[in-house]
């Protein structure tokens, strides 16, 4: 999110300070003290840096709630209850969510009045450019077809359930000679960042992640997802099936699905309001390819390495310079978004 609002803050002249977990947090409660208009926050660290003075909401004009329905499913109601008690209660407040349902109905009622409103995607499976393709294939023959659909040519995001099934599976594309990179929940927020921008850039092909990349991220040109493990919630499916064909893009969505996983298939897709293209295959199927691109891998293990950046050398005068002593001074911030962070 901060990356999508730099150059509007830029072109306006709004001082933006982004606060997250994973970061270090001396460095963001310098950025407040320097004073924000436009503050991006996770609601952890945002309760830790208010526990320690750094910061306070009772100016706050403008409170927008992303991933509301995420926020709510994860267990953060609490936390950010608590953080949209402190704000101005005149002020303006936003719920942006794919689904308004269950719990995000409670904020809607208390916090609140006169709510207004506004759809602009009614479902994520009624995009006309997005295919939707189950594969049934069997246990056995499963991870053989998985990584043939990773060495196809262009990126691909893979989802899986777990951290542990992630990184596995991650580590064993990179030994097949597929340039993957995992992201979910345990990894730091500098490591999903430079795992983002590498997958960005091509440097990395295939995202291995969990539902922790299925919200608030964004890939140009990405055209094909794939559920390695089916979701159990419509939802997911439609968040995880979102990353592709976005911005009139065209794109698909294929998930592999055992025999034993099939009857739970066929609920989340009726939930979801789907009716996929459904496909027997097995790995090295024409078929298999037809749909995904799939192709047999290199064989030759890689090696994803960060990219060596250059610092620019200080100068003997910038190291000396001395902070303005206005900027130490605590201002209260303006106006507050608080977002998922994936």
């Amino acid at each position: 999110m901060t990356d999508a609002l730099i150059p509007y803050a830029r072109s306006v002249r709004l001082r933006l300070a982004t606060v997250v977990g994973g970061m270090p947090i001396g460095r963001q409660a310098g950025a407040l003290r320097g004073g924000a208009e436009v503050l991006v926050a996770t609601p952890g660290r945002l309760k830790d840096l208010i526990d320690r003075g750094e910061c306070r909401l009772n100016h706050v004009d403008i409170t927008v709630l992303d991933e509301a329905d995420q926020m709510a499913d994860m267990g953060f109601m609490p936390q950010v209850t608590a953080l949209l008690d402190q704000v101005r209660p005149e002020g303006q407040r936003m719920l942006f969510s794919a689904t308004l349902d269950r719990n995000v109905d409670l904020l809607v009622r208390r916090y609140l009045t006169d709510p207004v409103v506004h759809s602009v995607d009614p479902s994520a499976g009624a995009v006309t450019t997005m295919e939707h393709h189950v594969l049934h294939v069997h246990g056995a023959d499963k991870h053989a077809a998985t990584t043939q659909i990773a060495a196809r040519d262009g990126r691909v995001i893979m989802f899986l359930d777990t951290k542990h099934a992630v990184d596995r599976l991650t580590q064993d594309l990179l030994n097949s000679g597929v340039r993957a990179a995992a992201l979910h929940g345990g990894k730091s927020q500098p490591q999903r960042t430079r795992t983002l921008a590498q997958f960005k850039t091509g440097h990395v092909t295939v995202l291995v992640a969990t539902n922790v990349a299925a919200r608030g991220i964004h890939v140009d040109n990405l055209d094909l997802v794939v559920n390695v493990d089916p979701p159990t919630d419509h939802k997911d499916y439609l968040h995880r099936g979102g990353r592709t064909a976005r911005a009139g893009e065209s794109g698909s969505v294929v998930t592999l699905v055992t025999p034993n996983q099939r009857r739970g298939m066929v609920r989340v897709m009726s939930d979801a309001g789907i009716r996929p293209q459904t496909t027997q295959i097995r790995s090295g199927d024409e078929a298999l390819s037809r749909i995904t691109g799939a192709q047999a891998p290199s064989g030759i293990p890689v090696v994803i390495t960060a990219p060596v950046v250059e610092r620019p050398k200080r100068s003997a005068t910038s190291r000396g310079r001395r902070r303005p002593a206005s900027a130490t001074r605590r201002t209260p911030v303006r106006q507050s978004g608080f977002g998922a962070v994936a």
